[in-house]
């Protein structure tokens, strides 16, 4: 299983106070020292964290993967084209929330997805649907020609009780299983942290996990560094 991270939260620290530091690019190079196989950053449209600015340069020093989570809106849409990350995740996105609170209903977006895939496709960039565990909207992302889907972990980690998130969990299994008998590459991600991640990583069909928020704020007490190395260490 490969690990991304997502960075977005250095840019929140440093938007907080104004001024450069600390950087989003220097934090996403120490990621890639530490064994992260890819590099997550949001470009909201109301750039409450990542700005287009962290993009350009982000698209440039990193070696490893840039992963542009975005919302399917025209703006947002033709920086993507013009960056050309490797590859994007396309999210829902309201103005209001902390963080993205579910997956995309791809059966009612399907045609304007669709148009987005094909865009990003020309200018060949991989395209990942951010969904819930939902057999109707697996079948959509693999109908509108999506590459890959990043399976939506929040219900699980946000379980109250162990029986809860056990459900979540088995549904998880059952969905990645079903995305990859389809041909779709499997990821999964959001709300996952150091004391949940051991039993997504078991999970043969999904690839890659991407996570932010947990690392950086483990970052907080040891070190960028460190937090990645000790997330790399429990998932592989």
């Amino acid at each position: 299983m490969r690990l991304s991270i997502n960075i977005d939260h250095i840019a929140t620290l440093r938007n907080a106070r104004g001024g450069t530091i600390p950087d989003p690019v220097d934090a996403a190079s120490v990621a890639e020292r530490a064994g992260a196989d890819g590099i997550v950053c949001h470009l909201r449209e109301d750039r409450r964290h990542i700005r287009d600015n962290d993009v350009i340069r982000l698209r440039k020093s990193i070696s490893t993967k840039l992963d542009l989570e975005m919302a399917a809106t025209p703006e947002i849409i033709s920086i993507a084209l013009r960056i050309k990350p490797d590859l994007v995740t396309l999210v829902p996105e309201k103005r209001q929330e902390l963080t993205t609170e579910g997956g995309l209903d791809i059966v009612r977006l399907r045609r304007p997805l669709q148009t987005a895939i094909k865009r990003f496709h020309d200018k060949g960039i991989a395209v990942s649907l951010f969904v819930d565990p939902d057999n109707d909207q697996i079948d959509a992302s693999k109908e509108i020609g999506s590459d890959m889907i990043e399976l939506h972990t929040g219900e699980y980690a946000n379980g109250k009780s162990a029986a809860e998130r056990n459900r979540h969990l088995q549904q998880i299994k059952k969905m990645s299983l079903y995305g990859h008998s389809l041909g779709l590459i499997v990821n999964a991600g959001h709300g996952l942290d150091y004391d949940n991640i051991k039993p997504v990583a078991r999970i043969r069909e999904i690839e890659e996990v991407s996570i932010g928020h947990a690392v950086i704020v483990r970052a907080v007490s040891v070190g960028l560094e460190r937090a990645v190395r000790e997330m790399v260490r429990l998932i592989k």
